[in-house]
C-alpha cells in the first residue's frame, strides 16, 4: 500500500509540474521562417539602411562631457593595438591556448591569464574521438530522413537548422561537457558578489550545427560578434548593466570584459532579429565533429577580446582627417590623423544594424587590420571543444580549401540569471513541440521530423545535471554560492515550474 500511495503521489507531482510548465510559457515562435544569412547583412546580400537620427543623439550622451577622456583614450588605444597587432601576426594560431580535458583543472589555471587577455581557447578531448565523429554520421542521416530540412543555401547545404536531432542533445547533455562548461564559467567574476547570477551551473542553449563541404565559398561569414549590434550602445541594451560604462568614460583600462555582474541586466536583442540571441552566453564555442586544419572551413579569431571590444566601441565617435585615397597606409592610420568627430558625428555605428549581428571589416575598422589579426584556430580533431568570449571577433574561412569536411556542434556556455531561465521556459517549450528555439527563425522545424528526440529520448542518457540544463529537473544550490546565486536559483526554479 504504501509503494502505491508514493507512486500516485509521485504521478500527481509529475502531473502538477507539467501543469505549472504549461502555464509558465510564453510565445514561443514570434520570428518568421528563415536561415543564418537573415541574421548578416553580409550574407543577406542586402545593404543597411542609415541608422535613424536617434543614435546621433544617443552618441552625443554616451560621451557628454567627456569628451577630452574619450579622445586621450582613444589615442592610448592606438599605440596598445598597434603593438598588440604585431604580436598576434607573429604568432598566429599558436597564440590561441589549448588546454587538454584530461589535465582541465591545472591547464585553466596555469593558462588562465592567457586566456582571459585572448578571449578565446581549444579545450581538446572533451568526448571520444569516435564518439564525436558518430555524431556527423548520425545527422546526415537525420537528414536523409527528413528532406523537409531546411538548410543555407538550400541547395548545397552547409549550416542546417536543426536544433533537437540526437547527437546535439547528446553532446549538451554529455557529463564531460558540462564539466567544461561549468569550468570556464569560473573564469568569469562578479564585481557585486550579491549578483543575482549562479556560476554553479551551466544551462542549455540550444544553436545549430555546420557540414561545410569542401570547396564551399557561400558560407563565408566575415569578421562579426554575436549578441546584438545597436544593443552595445544603447542605454536600453548593454547601458542596462552598464557593462561598458568605463570605456565610453575613457578609461577603457579599467573595463573588465570578465566582470559577471554588469551582465545580469543586460539586453541583447532590442529588435527581434532572426538569430539574435537573447540568451546570456559567457562563450559561444563549438563541439568538432570532423578533423580540421587551418583553411579548411574552420573558425578564425582576433585574440586580443579587451582592445577589439574597446575599439568598436570607440570607433564611432572618430573620423580621420585625411582619407585612405590621400594618404599612405601609415599616415592614414596614424593617430594624429584621426579626429573626434564633433559637430560632424554622424548617426553611423559602423558595421552595426538593428536585428542583424555586428559585422567588420578593413574600411570600417582599419585599426583592427583584420587581414591580418584574424587567425585560425590550430588544427581540431574530433571531440574538441572551442570557446570564444561573447565579445570575440570571429569568422569563417571563406573558402574551405580542404578535401573532407568541417562539421561542428555550436554549444554555448551560458549561467544561470533570471533572462536566461525565462528563456530556457520557452525553449524547453519548443523542444517538446520540435520547433526552432525562441531565438531562431520561425516555422514548423523538426516538428514533422521522422526520429525527432522527445523528452523520453532525453531522460533515457542525460545524467541529473545534463536534465537540469535542459529545464527538466530542479536547479540545485551549492555550499559556495552567494546569497545573490542562492537567490536566483530559486526564482529560476519557480520560473522553470518546481
Amino acid at each position: 500500500m504504501t509503494r502505491t500511495l508514493s507512486r500516485q503521489i509521485s504521478r500527481i507531482t509529475s502531473q502538477l509540474r507539467l501543469i505549472t510548465m504549461a502555464a509558465t510559457q510564453t510565445q514561443t515562435q514570434t520570428k518568421r521562417e528563415g536561415n543564418i544569412s537573415d541574421s548578416f547583412i553580409s550574407l543577406s546580400g542586402g545593404a543597411a539602411p542609415p541608422l535613424p537620427l536617434r543614435f546621433l543623439e544617443l552618441k552625443k550622451t554616451l560621451v557628454s562631457g567627456r569628451e577630452d577622456q574619450v579622445v586621450n583614450s582613444w589615442n592610448r588605444l592606438l599605440a596598445e593595438l598597434k603593438r598588440e597587432n604585431k604580436a598576434i601576426i607573429e604568432k598566429g594560431p599558436q597564440i590561441i591556448p589549448s588546454i587538454n580535458f584530461s589535465d582541465l583543472d591545472a591547464d585553466l589555471t596555469k593558462l588562465r591569464r592567457e586566456l582571459e587577455k585572448r578571449g578565446v581557447a581549444v579545450i581538446r578531448g572533451v568526448l571520444p574521438e569516435d564518439e564525436a565523429r558518430s555524431f556527423k554520421h548520425q545527422i546526415e542521416e537525420y537528414v536523409r530522413q527528413n528532406p523537409q530540412t531546411k538548410a543555407f543555401p538550400p541547395d548545397d547545404p552547409q549550416v542546417y537548422e536543426l536544433y533537437w536531432s540526437a547527437p546535439q542533445l547528446r553532446a549538451r547533455a554529455h557529463p564531460n561537457l558540462l564539466r567544461v562548461q561549468a569550468a570556464l564559467m569560473k573564469l568569469w567574476h562578479k564585481s557585486d558578489p550579491e549578483s543575482a547570477i549562479s556560476l554553479s551551473q551551466p544551462l542549455s542553449y540550444a544553436d545549430r550545427l555546420r557540414i561545410r563541404q569542401p570547396g564551399d565559398a557561400t558560407f563565408a561569414l566575415g569578421p562579426h560578434v554575436d549578441g546584438g549590434s545597436v544593443e552595445r550602445w544603447e542605454l536600453n541594451g548593454y547601458g542596462l548593466g552598464g557593462v561598458y560604462k568605463k570605456i565610453f568614460e575613457g578609461s577603457w583600462e579599467d573595463y573588465d570584459p570578465w566582470d559577471a555582474s554588469t551582465r545580469v541586466t543586460a539586453v541583447m536583442d532590442n529588435y527581434n532579429g532572426l538569430g539574435a540571441c537573447s540568451m546570456f552566453r559567457m562563450f559561444q564555442g563549438w563541439l568538432s565533429m570532423s578533423t580540421t586544419r587551418p583553411f579548411e572551413g574552420t573558425l578564425m579569431v582576433n585574440p586580443a577580446v579587451k582592445l577589439s571590444t574597446t575599439y568598436m566601441l570607440l570607433r564611432p565617435f572618430f573620423r580621420p582627417i585625411k582619407d585612405v585615397y590621400r594618404a599612405s597606409p601609415d599616415e592614414y592610420l596614424a593617430a594624429e590623423n584621426w579626429e573626434f568627430a564633433g559637430s560632424e558625428m554622424t548617426s553611423e555605428l559602423q558595421g552595426a544594424s538593428p536585428g542583424h549581428g555586428q559585422e567588420f571589416n578593413t574600411i570600417l575598422h582599419p585599426h583592427l587590420d583584420l587581414d591580418n589579426t584574424m587567425v585560425h584556430v590550430p588544427p581540431i580533431r574530433p571531440g574538441d571543444y572551442v570557446v570564444w568570449h561573447c565579445d570575440t571577433i570571429h569568422a569563417v574561412d571563406k573558402v574551405h580549401t580542404g578535401t573532407t569536411d568541417s562539421s561542428v556542434l555550436y554549444i554555448p556556455v551560458c549561467p544561470v540569471t533570471e533572462l536566461n531561465a525565462r528563456y530556457l521556459v520557452r525553449q524547453r517549450n519548443a523542444f517538446l513541440g520540435g520547433t526552432p528555439g525562441p531565438d531562431f527563425p520561425g516555422g514548423r522545424g523538426e516538428a514533422d521530423h521522422v526520429n525527432r528526440q522527445t523528452e523520453s529520448s532525453l531522460r533515457s542518457y542525460a545524467t541529473a545535471e545534463g536534465l537540469r540544463a535542459f529545464g527538466f529537473e530542479k536547479l540545485v544550490q551549492t555550499t559556495t554560492d552567494t546569497s545573490g546565486a542562492k537567490d536566483v536559483t530559486t526564482l529560476a526554479n519557480e520560473i522553470l515550474g518546481f
